[in-house]
Parts: structure tokens; C-alpha cells; sequence
């Protein structure tokens, strides 16, 4: 979507859709993308209690090893518990204040650790490490910006959250 308020110009054209080539347009790597707030997309991988809306992927500006976008966690929700495969996620709170939510092997047992965070925080989740996000605020909407090392957004639902072990083999 092209705003009436920016003119199109060499340096910020619309990613058109080249079928054919991997990652969309040829020339998507020789130029710089523009992608304006109202134009995010919706249709990406989606965990129950939150929203994810894709900036930049391979399929909307031909990223090779990257994605970006925003999740919004509604009030007084928690996501379903998910991991992210072999990604590496990055995430960067803007407004609102989520609690991050993993299991940690605890003497004979283990625990459930939560990270509270707050805008301006950053939170780092390594891959296949299970977790979701809560909102316990009963009428703030939270929204982070999250950054992954792959070009889609890559979602693993699970029933429960589990103790990940890095040297386990990983089955999905």
C-alpha cells in the first residue's frame, strides 16, 4: 500500500510480486524498503492470545536470513505456550508490561520463571526453548517488536511448556 503522504521513489518502491525468483523480486536485494506502521501484515504464524504482524520476511521485502514484526498481547491474556525452532528470537517491549514464561530444571524438579519486563526492556529467547507471553495488565494492551534469525516466522505450538535441554535432539 503506496500513502498518499510519501511519494514512491528508487529508494522505497513497493516490493512488487515476481513469482519465480526465491525470495520475490530480483532487485529486492539492491534497494532499501520502506514498510510504513499501517502496512503490516497479518497473515503469519499466530499462537493463541496474541497477534503477529509481519514487517519484514522473505515473502514482503526478500530477507534471506531475517524477520521482524510486532506482536500485541490483548489485557489479562497469556499466549499458548510455543517455541520458535531453530530461531533465535530478539524482542524489544514498547508499551505494556508482559511476563516471559519458561520451566528451569530446579534441584529435583523444576520451576516456572517468569520475567517481568517493562517498555524500553529487551528479552532474548534462544531456540526450541518453550515459553509464552502474558499480559497480566487488565486493560493495557502489550506490543513488542520482535526480531528472528530466519525469514519467516517460525511458531511451534506446544500443549505444555517443557524443560529445554540444548543438547537433546529436538523433535517437533
Amino acid at each position: 500500500m503506496t500513502s498518499e503522504l510519501a511519494p514512491r521513489d528508487g529508494f522505497h518502491p513497493d516490493l512488487p510480486d515476481h513469482q519465480g525468483h526465491p525470495h520475490g523480486d530480483p532487485s529486492a536485494r539492491s534497494r532499501v524498503h520502506h514498510i510504513r506502521a499501517d502496512d503490516l501484515d497479518g497473515d503469519t504464524a499466530q499462537t493463541g492470545g496474541m497477534r503477529r504482524f509481519a514487517a519484514v520476511s522473505g515473502a514482503r521485502v526478500g530477507s534471506e536470513r531475517m524477520w521482524m514484526g510486532q506482536t500485541h498481547v490483548a489485557p489479562a491474556t497469556s499466549s499458548a505456550d510455543h517455541h520458535h525452532g531453530a530461531s533465535e528470537t530478539a524482542i524489544y517491549i514498547v508499551s505494556g508490561h508482559p511476563e516471559f514464561v519458561f520451566l528451569a530444571e530446579a534441584g529435583e524438579g523444576t520451576e516456572e520463571v517468569r520475567l517481568r519486563t517493562g517498555p524500553g526492556d529487551y528479552i532474548f529467547v534462544p531456540p526450541f526453548v518453550p515459553h509464552r507471553e502474558e499480559n497480566p495488565d487488565p486493560s493495557v494492551e502489550a506490543v513488542v517488536v520482535i526480531a528472528r534469525s530466519t525469514q519467516e516466522a517460525v511458531v511451534v505450538n506446544l500443549p505444555a511448556l517443557t524443560v529445554h535441554h540444548p543438547d537433546a535432539p529436538e523433535a517437533d
